[in-house]
């Protein structure tokens, strides 16, 4: 299970569609209290979340979900810099993929933290 938090359609298709492709049955949402909500009713493996979305923004978010899930949590934003990536760490974040983004990176970090949570 997955859960694709995304404001803009397109980009919530596309990241659904990579995560349907690796084996992944999705839901999605398109802001971060209705992503909150999603996650909690459906205990994803994986969680992507935009960083820039209306209502609160994903740092946000990725701290509400931390309160009550482990899920791995990927921010997929457009702001590249390392402060952003840093406090998307902070905030709860596993991974952090900046757009535009191949398909094949998503699906490869997403397959890499799951091997690595196996290991552990």
């Amino acid at each position: 299970m997955a859960v694709v938090i995304e404001d803009d359609a397109d980009i919530r298709l596309l990241i659904a569609t990579v995560l349907e492709q690796t084996g992944f049955a999705v839901h999605t949402a398109p802001d971060g209290l209705e992503g909150i909500e999603t996650v909690r009713a459906q205990h994803p493996i994986v969680t992507t979340l935009d960083v820039s979305m209306p209502g609160i923004d994903g740092f946000e978010t990725a701290r509400r979900i931390r309160t009550f899930s482990d899920t791995h949590i990927v921010m997929v934003t457009a702001r590249a810099d390392e402060e952003h990536a840093q406090r998307g760490r902070d905030a709860g974040a596993d991974e952090y993929l900046t757009k535009p983004f191949r398909p094949r990176d998503l699906r490869a970090r997403v397959q890499a933290m799951l091997e690595t949570s196996r290991e552990a």
